[in-house]
């Protein structure tokens, strides 16, 4: 267990100090410089973090921590020392790109990024990272846009934290939280601003739902509607008869779901946590299918045929498609997010199940399994325990999607001497079938991989 020592994380060590804003946090001004130098240090542009505390994927033969900026950090998984940075703009036209990217059973990558469009108009790119090549070159060389999604807004881009892939589509989710790109640009030095203080909410747009087709690098031409939500997670994406079936972790209406995470809100006593968490977005995990041969003939029909969800698409008059969701899950202020799937065999495949963090007003404490057909659940949970997302494990002879274990690190912050622990289930039941305790503390994880010795 090591702290990855990307630039931001060896000057603050070294200075005492954030140097480098985050996307919470302010950097912490230099003692040794006044107002004026400081002032004119705003001409020098803005200085991007590269705090890789997000998540790890691999490309080609190596290992990246990463976060949600154009900064990528290359580890060795076995030692976890830090190599070397690396700098996605210089290989691939995008500002930055999410921490969830699409690993194929291949090694391509595929990720989405923001980017300046033509005439300066904002869009999203797709990238494609191919499998390492009988010559050995670094796949980062070889790094190509496969296609380009449009910006509803020409200068304030959507957060977007992940995307759905399947065999033949590429599903990019546009929601209503914005950056707001010219404060974001011009009052970051003069007045303190930190990422979370560039963005705001369009109430009127709703979501937009774009589809491209993976092979051809080809948008369609479909416009899909629906009612606002936030998004982080996609659970999985597949095609079914003509027909995308998108599943997301949802947080409805426009108001950005971060506002209620700041330090001082959940710092305070539990019942002001949970006065906190009822002001803030219902989440939801939703279901929504998406048709892709339309026929104008349609018009005020749900095009939705098939048998086995309650969602729906109705072609309106003016051509766009309004969805409607089928909800897969829903508890009172509990969400089902951080979601893992058997993803090997089942990523952008018809699947059943997923295992997802349990977070109660926000409080991760509890561990969730999740048919998506039935909507049966299965829950581990234990009191004064915190658990990270689940990573699920698929057994070697698996013969169900089931087969296998979940792990998730566990805080236990209590008194006694071991207080985290490394939690192994039964991924059919969630059963616990053994733990690994450790006489250390653990910082609480956001995302992570399973990597076989």
């Amino acid at each position: 267990s090591r702290f990855v020592r990307t630039d931001a994380y060896v000057r603050a060590m070294t200075e005492k100090r954030i140097v480098i804003t985050e996307f919470g946090t302010y950097a912490y001004p230099d003692p040794c410089k006044n107002i004026f130098s400081r002032f004119f240090s705003y001409f020098k542009g803005v200085e991007v973090t590269d705090n890789a505390l997000v998540n790890v994927y691999p490309v080609g033969e190596d290992y990246y921590a990463c976060t949600e900026t154009n900064f990528i950090t290359r580890i060795n998984p076995d030692t976890l020392e830090t190599i070397k940075q690396v700098d996605l703009c210089k290989y691939v036209s995008v500002n930055g790109v999410t921490a969830h990217p699409h690993v194929e059973n291949d090694g391509t990558v595929y990720n989405i990024g923001n980017c300046f469009g033509k005439n300066f108009s904002l869009a999203y790119n797709i990238i494609r990272i191919p499998p390492l090549q009988a010559d050995k070159e670094d796949p980062m060389n070889k790094a190509e846009v496969v296609v380009q999604f449009p910006c509803s807004d020409r200068f304030k881009p959507s957060y977007v934290h992940s995307f759905g892939l399947t065999p033949n589509y590429i599903v990019f989710v546009e929601t209503p939280v914005k950056i707001n790109l010219l404060k974001f640009l011009s009052s970051w030095s003069l007045w303190g601003a930190n990422y979370m203080d560039c963005f705001e909410s369009n109430e009127t747009m709703g979501v937009w739902l774009h589809v491209a087709e993976k092979k051809k690098g080809r948008l369609l031409n479909i416009k899909f509607r629906t009612s606002a939500f936030n998004l982080f997670h996609h659970i999985n994406t597949y095609e079914d008869n003509g027909f995308l079936i998108v599943d997301l972790c949802t947080w409805k209406g426009f108001e950005f779901v971060y506002n209620y995470l700041y330090l001082a809100n959940l710092r305070a006593n539990w019942d002001e946590v949970k006065r906190q968490a009822e002001k803030a977005p219902q989440p939801e995990a939703r279901r929504y299918v998406l048709p892709l041969n339309i026929d104008k003939a349609d018009t005020g029909k749900n095009l939705v045929t098939l048998p086995y969800t309650t969602a729906t698409a109705t072609l309106r008059s003016d051509e766009t498609i309004w969805l409607e969701p089928e909800v897969i899950f829903s508890g009172p202020r509990h969400a089902f997010e951080f979601p893992q799937i058997n993803y090997k065999k089942y990523g952008g495949k018809p699947y059943t199940y997923t295992y997802g963090l349990g977070l109660n007003h926000f409080v991760p404490d509890r561990l969730c399994k999740l048919n998506v057909k039935t909507k049966e659940t299965w829950v581990w949970q234990e009191p004064d325990s915190y658990p990270s997302e689940p990573i699920f494990v698929p057994h070697p002879d698996a013969l169900e999607e089931d087969d296998g274990v979940v792990l998730s690190i566990v805080i236990s912050p209590g008194t006694g001497p071991k207080p985290a622990y490394l939690l192994i289930l039964n991924a059919k039941d969630m059963s616990e079938v053994a733990r690994a305790e450790v006489e250390v503390n653990i910082p609480v994880t956001f995302h992570g991989l399973f990597k076989r010795a």
